[in-house]
């Protein structure tokens, strides 16, 4: 009786598994502090949530399993500030993307400076928050020597009315100070966009007898619209996480705390840390889930470059 030799599948030759290691070596410690700097306070985080746990009292901690995430999502201030996050969020994001599409349908058009003028529109973007936020709360805001009011009283004389902006409309001043940095990042993700669109189906609808309206209605916008999405997503996941321009320009008062600053006042003012610690998972865990879309965004949007 003859035997088969059953074939086995051959390992890569130990040269190989060495050279595939000298390579990955370099990378080693950048993965290691990124686990160390952003993983584990997660886990430790994540385990403190499950705590009742005050730290002027840390003697008296006790497991409440998801007591915290419980009160977090059934506690009237709590879900105030998560409206307020949405809306924020909602609002910011609405109008960047209008004022942006408009701006980057601009850029998109041949005039003279126009390389001054995108990076003038670029600026706002570049800022740091926290500096931003100031100055719109004294440089704009301000009751008594901000921009706004000497507008006002330039245009109407003594008699102009001279509002406090931020205490009337709190959380229209925190949205516009965001919509003025925010704006120029839609504009870049819109401008890439239009910039890979094709010539010549444009020129092609002109030559049919489209008006500009219909170009952009039937061209434009359905080619825009995961470029729009990625924009969506990706300000989502930043504004969703602001705390500087809520910080700095109201400090959470009058109705404008968003879910980070409830955080940031549940730990560092009330010391309740399991309860932060349960919010911020909630946000964290809402950062991921609205990532998640964007990287399918982005995967989609490649895989169509790659397919032209």
């Amino acid at each position: 009786m003859r035997h088969t030799r059953v074939p086995t599948p051959k390992t890569a030759p130990p040269s190989n598994r060495l050279r595939a290691w000298a390579t990955r070596a370099p990378l080693l410690p950048a993965l290691i502090f990124m686990v160390a700097v952003t993983q584990l306070p997660f886990v430790a985080t994540l385990v403190i949530s499950f705590f009742d746990w005050n730290a002027l009292y840390p003697d008296a901690r006790s497991f409440t399993g998801l007591g915290n995430y419980s009160e977090v999502l059934t506690d009237p201030d709590l879900r105030k500030s998560v409206l307020t996050t949405i809306l924020l969020t909602a609002t910011v994001v609405l109008a960047s993307l209008v004022l942006g599409l408009a701006l980057a349908l601009l850029l998109n058009r041949r005039f003279k400076g126009r390389g001054l003028v995108r990076t003038l529109l670029i600026a706002p973007f570049l800022l740091v928050p926290v500096a931003a936020a100031l100055l719109w709360k004294h440089v704009l805001y301000n009751p008594e020597y901000g921009l706004f009011n000497g507008l006002l009283h330039w245009v109407g004389g003594d008699s102009a009315a001279q509002p406090d902006w931020i205490s009337n409309t709190p959380l229209l001043a925190i949205e516009a100070s965001l919509v003025w940095q925010w704006t120029p990042f839609m504009m870049l993700i819109l401008l890439a966009g239009l910039q890979s669109r094709d010539p010549e189906l444009v020129e092609a609808a002109r030559m049919d007898g489209a008006s500009n309206w219909q170009v952009f209605r039937h061209l434009t916008l359905p080619h825009l619209r995961r470029y729009l999405e990625l924009g969506a997503l990706l300000g989502s996941i930043y504004i969703v996480q602001n705390f500087d321009a809520v910080f700095t320009i109201t400090s959470g008062g009058l109705g404008t705390a968003n879910l980070p600053y409830t955080v940031y006042q549940s730990f560092y003012q009330a010391h309740e840390n399991g309860l932060a610690s349960a919010a911020g998972v909630l946000v964290v865990i809402g950062s991921i889930i609205i990532a998640t879309f964007a990287l399918r965004v982005v995967s989609s949007l490649f895989r169509e470059e790659v397919s032209r």
